[in-house]
């Protein structure tokens, strides 16, 4: 249970952007410009937040939303609500725990989650602790370590498996350069000054990690355990993905006998493919702005992406920080949303009261917005409630 102190200092958080706020004063600088930032200008992440001011909602009044609903079906299952946890890497060096956190308050709430490959707590824990997560995993350079790594995911129970295809090399990431940020991690007084500076984190996070775990290790990018967080086989790790192609994706369906999803969709043509290869859902993303600056934003494609994939259900990430921003999303076709960053910072303020929290807020801001739209069920949502604006000429 939190404590009264923790429940007091979440009700004055509002929205949100105010979990962002405070996260930047608790957490190093580097470790908060590696979550916050994009690649290069920052283009995307800008332009991904723009493109839910594009449009406007149509109300409807006089209409008995008294016992509206919000709950969704995924794949089988039902879902409190139409809002998921994005994979985020590395969160449990921005809240102790993190992957687990974040997992954990997303299967108390019935919302699905979905763990990063690039996580450094066991997938085998996290399975076990909230069985309903999604795996997000990352394809190995080596082909030959592909398999053994799906056989690992269906042995720890996961029931639905993510690829992300967005990341065929390295980003640049020049704000990560900046900020002190590096993977590997290569401790320096800098480091060491913005861990000394921020005792919150430096006892809460690092220390009490180092004390209990040992040194971080990135846990889940294959089958075997991989390099700790500071070791330059880091590099090696994360090596070049371009030479993977559509039939390594055939590869894995023949293996894989649950729900596939591909995350990182953002073009028509590669959402018609995901239907001939027999892929049960897509997600909609650019990454959140951190692989190819200037790429498009995924709600401006999403429409396309929809009229594409007829397989099953059409999902987006990439800029959501308000619930009107999941109904823009849903009434363009969208089956469900995912956040990432928000729910980070939620996890680093106030655990997993925090992530608990954030999910609430944004609960409650999708149901009111039902209630202006006229709507008692996510059925009746669609394009039909929007507007378009015309895009700024900044």
């Amino acid at each position: 249970m939190p404590s009264k102190n923790t429940s007091k200092s979440l009700s004055k958080i509002l929205s949100l952007s105010d979990f962002e706020v405070l996260a930047k004063k608790r957490l190093p600088a580097p470790l908060f410009e590696y979550v916050s930032g994009g690649c290069e200008d920052g283009q995307s992440v800008k332009a991904n937040r723009q493109s839910f001011s594009e449009y406007a909602f149509r109300t409807q009044v006089l209409i008995d939303i008294s016992k509206r609903s919000q709950k969704i079906h995924l794949f089988g299952k039902e879902y409190a609500s139409p809002l998921g946890i994005a994979p985020m890497g590395i969160t449990a060096l921005t809240s102790y725990r993190g992957d687990l956190v974040l997992a954990k308050a997303a299967q108390a709430a019935n919302i699905p989650a979905i763990m990063s490959g690039s996580s450094l707590i066991k997938m085998e824990e996290i399975a076990s602790a909230a069985p309903d997560t999604w795996f997000q995993a990352y394809l190995p350079g080596k082909v030959e370590e592909i398999e053994p790594l799906i056989d690992r995911v269906k042995a720890a129970g996961f029931k639905n498996l993510v690829i992300t295809v967005d990341v065929a090399c390295p980003s640049n990431r020049e704000n990560n350069i900046r900020a002190g940020f590096s993977t590997p991690l290569r401790p320096n007084l800098k480091l060491a000054w913005e861990g000394i500076t921020h005792p919150r984190w430096f006892y809460g996070v690092l220390l009490k990690t180092l004390v209990n775990h040992g040194m971080p290790h990135f846990e889940n990018n294959y089958a075997r355990r991989g390099a700790p967080i500071i070791s330059k086989n880091v590099i090696r790790d994360f090596s070049d993905r371009g030479h993977l192609t559509w039939e390594h994706i055939q590869q894995i369906r023949k293996r894989w006998d649950g729900p596939m999803i591909l995350k990182g969709i953002l073009n028509p043509l590669d959402a018609q493919k995901a239907v001939q290869f027999g892929i049960d859902g897509v997600i909609v993303s650019n990454h959140g702005g951190r692989q190819l600056d200037g790429s498009v934003s995924p709600l401006r494609v999403l429409p396309q992406i929809v009229e594409a994939f007829k397989n099953g259900p059409v999902m987006l990430d990439g800029g959501v920080h308000r619930g009107t921003d999941l109904l823009k999303a849903m009434a363009l076709g969208a089956s469900c949303v995912f956040i990432g960053r928000p729910f980070n910072y939620a996890a680093c303020v106030g655990g997993e009261p925090g992530v608990a929290h954030a999910i609430e807020l944004m609960q409650k801001e999708v149901s009111r917005g039902m209630a202006y739209l006229g709507i008692k069920s996510l059925d009746e949502i669609n394009a039909n409630c929007l507007i378009g604006v015309a895009r700024s000429q900044d």
